[in-house]
């Protein structure tokens, strides 16, 4: 009888994926099921699994207590133009630094979108995820929330066109970004 015996890595792999898949067992549901592990490598599937756990085991935290210290701003009109603009970049940054990123900003002056930061966004509550390549990016406009808004600053030619084919009417009028930025970007 001629046993083979594996790599050391893949070995490895293999008592890690059993480990992972220990952890795991009590958050196991139906989801699980629509993944096909069988056309993962051992080392992709581990990967899964350890995504699967960072989910389950992150926090859910305002964005703002994301930051040690907390990110907290100062009420808008409190600040002056400069100072708003200067403090807006600078919470722009920190954002990128902890992987959040904003879409769809320029239609929106920077004390509009100051004031979005302060309202919608330090305060929301989100799973912390340390996950590389894994940027929680907020949009802030869509063709659901405010299909205006989308229409005229940020949709294709083609989103228009079917846009206008579902809804049997034309959309409003393309227009040119008020406020166009180069914001941070996931790598």
């Amino acid at each position: 009888m001629h046993e083979t015996s594996l790599p050391e890595s893949e070995v490895d792999q293999l008592l890690h994926n059993a480990r992972l898949r220990d952890q795991l067992e009590p958050f196991i549901d139906e989801s699980i099921a629509l993944v096909d592990v069988t056309e993962m490598s051992t080392s992709e599937e581990n990967q899964f699994l350890e995504s699967m756990l960072n989910w389950e085991y992150a926090p859910v935290l305002p964005i703002g207590q994301w930051f040690e210290p907390e990110l907290s701003l100062p009420q808008p009109e409190t600040l002056s133009n400069r100072d708003l603009s200067k403090m807006l970049w600078d919470t722009l940054e920190r954002l990128a630094e902890q992987n959040i990123y904003l879409q769809y900003a320029d239609h929106l002056s920077d004390r509009e979108l100051f004031c979005v930061l302060v309202r919608d966004i330090l305060t929301a509550t989100e799973k912390k995820l340390d996950i590389p390549n894994n940027p929680l990016v907020w949009r802030l406009v869509d063709n659901e929330s405010d299909p205006d808004t989308w229409l005229a600053y940020y949709a294709t030619d083609e989103q228009r066109y079917l846009w206008q084919l579902e809804h049997g009417q034309a959309p409003p009028a393309s227009k040119p970004l008020k406020y166009p930025r180069q914001m941070p970007r996931p790598a």
